[in-house]
């Protein structure tokens, strides 16, 4: 009996070379592409072209190309999706919940309804946390 190998998106690095009909844009040092699996309509990533695993490693020409391709992100999502506003944000390590470990930026678009109430935004990565109030002399 053979046994089944596990799905690994590590080895090889699944963000190391995108599809090509998953690229929509791309720089010198980064590409834009759609996620495979989208947490909503439009969900799209930005991955630089060398394999690093946290943000905290990028070079400044690479920080660079990520604003670029955010912009363009946005302008791509707008134009096929409509949202009412959007997400930017990454994993940094395994207790973030980094599972590839190749540095790659959401950008999540946001869409009115799609969560009962979305205050707290991405401060819900520790959801006992999420919710804040204002003191009463702010309300």
């Amino acid at each position: 009996m053979t046994e089944k190998k596990k799905f690994d998106p590590n080895h090889p690095c699944l963000f190391c070379k995108p599809k090509s009909k998953e690229v929509i844009a791309e720089t010198e040092h980064a590409v834009l592409v759609t996620d495979t699996y989208p947490v909503s309509l439009g969900h799209c990533l930005i991955v630089p072209k060398r394999h690093i695993a946290t943000y905290f490693e990028c070079t400044e020409e690479e920080n660079r190309d990520f604003r670029i391709l955010i912009l363009k992100a946005k302008e791509y999502i707008d134009k096929n999706h409509s949202p009412d506003a959007y997400n930017i944000g990454n994993n940094n390590g395994l207790e973030s919940g980094q599972s590839v470990f190749h540095l790659h930026i959401h950008i999540i678009p946001r869409y009115k309804g799609d969560v009962e109430n979305p205050k707290g935004g991405v401060r819900w990565v520790l959801p006992k946390n999420s919710q804040y109030k204002y003191p009463k002399d702010k309300q």
